[in-house]
């Protein structure tokens, strides 16, 4: 069995409500959903929340919201790999068949695509991994970037690279924070997702924004306002 979990809680801070909060024309977990939906990967995609009106707007818009999640996992503190791992063993206390392969989906992805969720199922199939995940490369070399001092100066933090042509300097690449494949064991395991039993999924980058600030949210928007001009 394969399932898609969507950690949702309520409690978000820097933009409260994000998970539901209107993004071009849909609540933001909407779009999640509707890529997990599309995407034809999932025997179940299921949202994770402590929160009722979340739980309402999910189920609204197609996902399941078969329990509640336990206020031990819902603070500040608590990292994606315990609420996965809750999901899962609900999911396979709760069922006949237990789940095999399963795909964290941020709430707060609104960019992610159903193909996109499709080639991270192949990934982790056909390679054999622990995860795949979303990757997209920095747009700047990380090898050249400065810090700034208390004294409101600057330097380097790898000063032996301030004379290397950037085309020279080795790619560099980040989380992308939309979706992390798994195989079931891996998360009840608590395997590091960062590591080298994980295989990426590049993204470009124009499809990658992380969205934790109201600057954050007001690019987002115009971003994915742009793509869908361009795919009209």
């Amino acid at each position: 069995m394969r399932i898609a979990v969507i950690p949702a809680r309520g409690g978000s801070k820097r933009i409260p409500r994000k998970n539901i909060r209107e993004f071009c024309g849909k609540p933001m977990i909407a779009w999640s959903i509707e890529a997990a939906l599309k995407s034809a990967c999932f025997d179940h995609v299921i949202v994770s929340t402590d929160d009722a009106e979340i739980a309402e707007v999910a189920r609204r818009h197609g996902a399941a919201v078969p329990f509640k999640r336990p206020a031990e996992l819902s603070d500040d503190h608590t990292g994606t790999i315990p609420v996965i791992r809750h999901a899962i063993e609900w999911v396979n206390d709760n069922n006949d068949e237990s789940a095999q392969q399963v795909c964290c989906l941020y709430a707060t992805a609104p960019f992610v695509r159903a193909e996109d969720l499709r080639q991270g199922l192949s990934v982790l199939v056909d390679t054999g991994s622990d995860y795949a995940f979303s990757v997209t490369s920095y747009a700047f070399p990380i090898q050249r970037a400065l810090r700034l001092t208390p004294q409101g100066r600057v330097g380097m933090f790898n000063p032996q690279y301030f004379d290397t042509r950037s085309q020279d300097l080795d790619d560099a690449y980040h989380d992308a924070g939309q979706f992390y494949w798994g195989n079931a064991e891996a998360w009840l395991q608590a395997k590091v997702i960062f590591a080298e039993g994980s295989t990426p999924v590049l993204l470009p980058r124009h499809r990658v924004q992380d969205i934790d600030t109201a600057e954050d949210w007001e690019r987002a928007e115009w971003m994915f306002r742009a793509l869908q001009a361009q795919s009209e």
